[in-house]
């Protein structure tokens, strides 16, 4: 809301989301009587639990000390579960693969994961991959992202886990056009 007035006294910002463009997603997957959503603190949990009320939660809680996260459960069960971690933005991604690592500890069948901003610098995305996963004992099942950072959508086309949900037809639909 901090941006409310930036554009001056005669526009008003509309605040769209990314999230049914993930519920769609995932109501198409064979296994969607068994998701379970995640989120990997309690921000993420703020902006998104309204809108994903009817999947099963799991709350994460995250430490930073320097570099490194430290992620536990807080609230939740995983176990048996393909659960979806869902955010706002990735960058590095360490607290999603730290998330990941806590969830398929407590018995999560299958993690996924799905930001709306995709930004990855530094290519971090290529840790994500299948091919560089290899040696991880659960690797992401599914990573969706939006298309709203285009250079990450071209260096992913076509890399496991990744998969773009396009926020196209959304905006449209924002502008009424």
């Amino acid at each position: 809301m901090q941006e409310r007035f930036y554009f001056g006294d005669h526009v008003l910002p509309f605040f769209e989301t990314g999230i049914p463009l993930l519920k769609q997603r995932l109501h198409q997957l064979p296994d969607v009587d068994n998701i379970s959503v995640a989120f990997p603190d309690d921000g993420a949990w703020k902006r998104f639990y309204k809108q994903l009320q009817h999947f099963p939660m799991v709350v994460c809680t995250k430490v930073r000390e320097g570099d490194k996260r430290i992620v536990r459960l807080k609230e939740g069960n995983p176990e048996g579960r393909h659960v979806v971690i869902v955010d706002d933005l990735v960058q590095s991604g360490g607290t999603l693969i730290e998330c990941q690592k806590v969830l398929a500890a407590h018995g999560a069948t299958k993690v996924s994961a799905y930001v709306t901003h995709g930004v990855f610098p530094r290519c971090s995305w290529e840790r994500f991959t299948h091919e560089n996963s290899k040696g991880s004992e659960k690797p992401f099942t599914y990573f969706w992202i939006t298309d709203s950072c285009p250079h990450t959508v071209k260096a992913i086309a076509d890399k496991a886990p990744f998969e773009v949900l396009s926020l196209a037809e959304s905006i449209v639909d924002a502008l009424q056009i």
